[in-house]
Formats: C-alpha cells, sequence, structure tokens
C-alpha cells in the first residue's frame, strides 16, 4: 500500500509538471510604468539598442516586467521579476543557430511528442541565475555565446490527443527536455473589428 501511494503521487506530480497551462498576457506599458530599479539594471547595457519597448506580463501565478529591442540584427528580451531581479535574457534566434546534435534531440522530443507541429519561435535564454553577474549575462547575450548554461524555449503549434495547441516548451543547451506549459493564444485585444 505504501508502494502504491508513493507511486501514485509521483505520476500526478509528473503530470502536472510536464503539462501545466501558461495563462500569461504581455502588455505594453510605457517607460515611466516600468519600475526603476529593474531599469536602472538594465540601462547601461541598453546603449544603441532600436525598438526599445517596455511590457509587464501577467502570469496566473506571478508577474514579470520585459524590456524588448533590437541590437544588432538580432531581436533580444530582458525580463526581470517583480523583486527587480533578471530572469533572463533572450535572444530569438532561427533553427540553423542550434548545434545540429542539439536541434536533432529537439526534433526527436517533437515527433515524439506530436503528430504535427510547426515551430513558431525559438528563442536562446541566457538564464540570470547561470552565471556570476549581470554583467557577464549581458556580455554573453550579446556575444551570442553558446554556453553550457544555456537553454532553447521554442513556441510549437503541435496537434496530439487532447487536439491542436499553442505550447511553450524549454530544453536545455543540450536539446533535452526541461520543461512544456501549454499556452493562450496570442492576446489581440488590440485588434478593433
Amino acid at each position: 500500500m505504501r508502494y502504491s501511494l508513493t507511486g501514485l503521487l509521483t505520476l500526478v506530480l509528473c503530470c502536472s509538471v510536464c503539462a501545466q497551462a501558461k495563462y500569461e498576457r504581455e502588455f505594453r506599458i510605457k517607460k515611466s510604468q516600468f519600475p526603476a530599479a529593474s531599469y536602472e539594471i538594465a540601462a547601461p547595457y541598453l546603449e544603441g539598442v532600436r525598438k526599445l519597448r517596455f511590457y509587464k506580463e501577467i502570469d496566473s501565478s506571478r508577474q514579470t516586467y520585459e524590456i524588448k529591442f533590437k541590437r544588432d540584427k538580432l531581436h533580444y528580451s530582458v525580463e526581470f521579476s517583480d523583486r527587480n531581479v533578471l530572469e533572463d535574457i533572450e535572444v530569438r534566434i532561427k533553427p540553423l543557430d542550434i548545434p545540429d546534435d542539439s536541434f536533432a534531440t529537439i526534433e526527436a522530443y517533437l515527433e515524439k511528442e506530436f503528430t504535427k507541429y510547426k515551430v513558431r519561435k525559438i528563442r536562446q535564454q541566457y538564464p540570470g541565475n547561470a552565471f556570476s553577474s549581470t554583467e557577464e549575462t549581458f556580455r554573453n547575450a550579446y556575444q551570442n555565446l553558446i554556453l553550457p548554461e544555456i537553454r532553447y524555449e521554442l513556441i510549437v503549434h503541435g496537434k496530439a490527443a487532447e487536439g491542436s495547441l499553442d505550447y511553450e516548451i524549454l530544453f536545455d543547451s543540450q536539446g533535452q527536455f526541461l520543461q512544456q506549459r501549454k499556452s493562450l493564444p496570442a492576446n489581440y485585444d488590440h485588434v478593433l473589428y
């Protein structure tokens, strides 16, 4: 009885971790609405950037703030927690920017998980807590280095047993699966019909 209860608990926890729903909405905000302490952390690294925009992201459990911009023809996103801690820096990339072995592992996972899928967006993540300082995190992201600490975040529209849905899937630098969450469709509240 003890082992079956432990097994059942393990199964329930694994299922809830692997298929979390991501109820998140992103809203563009003014620079004045962005936390000043977070902006002060990022400001020294924002010189020479283009298309600087500020966002507030509300998740089902927390809220974060993002700065999005373009630098050297690459799209960046710098995310801060509501406590002004650098969470990660993301760089939008293409499949050919991922090492072949890692991408083959990612593709194998997607083919196993979905009957049909389309990768909509790929981001290379530099987690804020993986490096010794904010300066090192920005330096690595700006140089677009492929390091063991990075992660790949894929936005995938996939068809599986429960139907067609959007997913946010996270892989490590070797292409090993880390996390998968169902994602809400994009927010089109700004569109008038």
